[in-house]
């Protein structure tokens, strides 16, 4: 009887052991205190709205603004931004190409800086630069702001120009 206790005894400790066997990485579930999920992290703008870009809209028959991300963007014709120069603008986010109305427009030809006003159901757009040269076309540096209605806000460099 002794030894049944005892066996009894050392069965229980031996089934309650902790195995110690590591996991593979892929497999161990993460802690969720050890997660770091802080608001104010910096991701790319790419991972909170994909900004693509886009050829010269044909529907742009006359005056008109177009921004890239760059310079080199611009050279090579990669836009994220154009419009008539008033009317419409014309944009691709997270794989849609966007047709929207201007809702407002700074007159370029008295200001040394751009400002243009964007609104759909989905998205609020802000332009914003400073001229940078003007010659036959007014070439600008400045900022694009859109904000999702969810709250999400990404701020990207632009480049580009406004001419007739």
């Amino acid at each position: 009887m002794k030894y049944s206790i005892l066996l009894f005894a050392a069965f229980v400790l031996v089934s309650c052991k902790k195995d110690n066997t590591q996991l593979p990485s892929s497999s161990v579930a993460q802690d969720s205190l050890a997660i770091a999920n802080d608001s104010t992290l910096t991701t790319t703008n790419t991972e909170k709205i994909a900004i693509e870009t886009f050829a010269f809209p044909t529907e742009i028959k006359e005056c008109s603004c177009y921004f890239a991300k760059n310079k080199s963007d611009f050279e090579n014709e990669k836009y994220i931004y154009a419009d008539d120069a008033g009317k419409t603008a014309y944009m691709k986010i997270e794989g849609k190409r966007l047709v929207m109305n201007l809702l407002s427009s700074s007159d370029m030809e008295s200001d040394d800086e751009l400002s243009k006003e964007i609104e759909n159901n989905d998205y609020k757009i802000s332009v914003k630069g400073k001229k940078i040269k003007h010659e036959e076309a007014m070439l600008f540096d400045g900022t694009i702001t859109i904000e999702k209605t969810d709250g999400t806000i990404v701020k990207i460099p632009i480049y580009g120009e406004c001419a007739c």
